[in-house]
């Protein structure tokens, strides 16, 4: 495998930089706690592992040649950014009280979570453009391509996990500082306006 500490590096930046996930993980810290968002951070990991597998797959070629199939996940993506948007938006003030003290509610906060990360990663098409371009680059053909594959891919999702969890670590910690209704409804508007930003920035990319 070519310059795997060029690739981790890349990795890194991107996965650090500002985007639907990060929001996510920064909101579901806040809102829900660590552990919520740790559901969501899994569930941005496990996304990213399909859409690799999608991008080393016939489909992936399929996403890259089809504008009609670019354009349909495209806008179901940016629907759904949209939707998270006005829903949190549109959510209550936090209570931490009520959050801390009710465990039982808690435990199917986890699954929503993890199917929020899941969702807004596979319904984006942009990683998938982003694997073809960029894993050829750190590939040997002359060694195995399903190992060089998995060491990259399972590489990234690690990345996801460590960084995303740092975030929800550091917001975790300024949550008391976000407690009153006012701040908790900042960080409602915006975080949903965020949101729906980045929902109509995907509507309106290209290929």
């Amino acid at each position: 495998m070519n310059q795997y500490l060029l690739y981790l590096i890349i990795v890194v930046v991107t996965v650090a930089s500002p985007g639907p996930g990060v929001i996510l993980t920064l909101s579901n810290a806040i809102r829900h706690g660590v552990k919520a968002a740790l559901s969501g951070v899994v569930g941005i990991a496990m996304g990213i592992l399909i859409i690799a597998v999608i991008s080393a797959s016939s489909l992936g070629v399929l996403l890259s040649t089809s504008a009609l199939a670019f354009m349909v996940i495209k806008y179901i993506g940016a629907a759904y950014l949209i939707y998270l948007g006005v829903k949190l938006w549109r959510s209550a003030v936090m209570n931490l009280e009520s959050e801390t003290s009710n465990k039982v509610s808690k435990i199917p906060q986890y699954g929503k979570r993890f199917k929020e990360g899941f969702l807004i990663t596979l319904l984006n098409p942009k990683p998938i453009f982003f694997f073809m371009s960029l894993f050829p680059q750190f590939i040997n053909h002359q060694q195995s391509y399903f190992l060089q594959f998995t060491i990259l891919t399972l590489t990234f999702s690690s990345v996801i996990i460590i960084v995303h969890t740092s975030y929800a670590l550091a917001a975790n910690s300024i949550k008391g500082w976000l407690s009153s209704p006012k701040g908790s409804k900042a960080v409602n508007r915006v975080g949903g306006s965020v949101f729906v930003l980045f929902g109509f920035g995907l509507a309106s990319s290209q290929r």
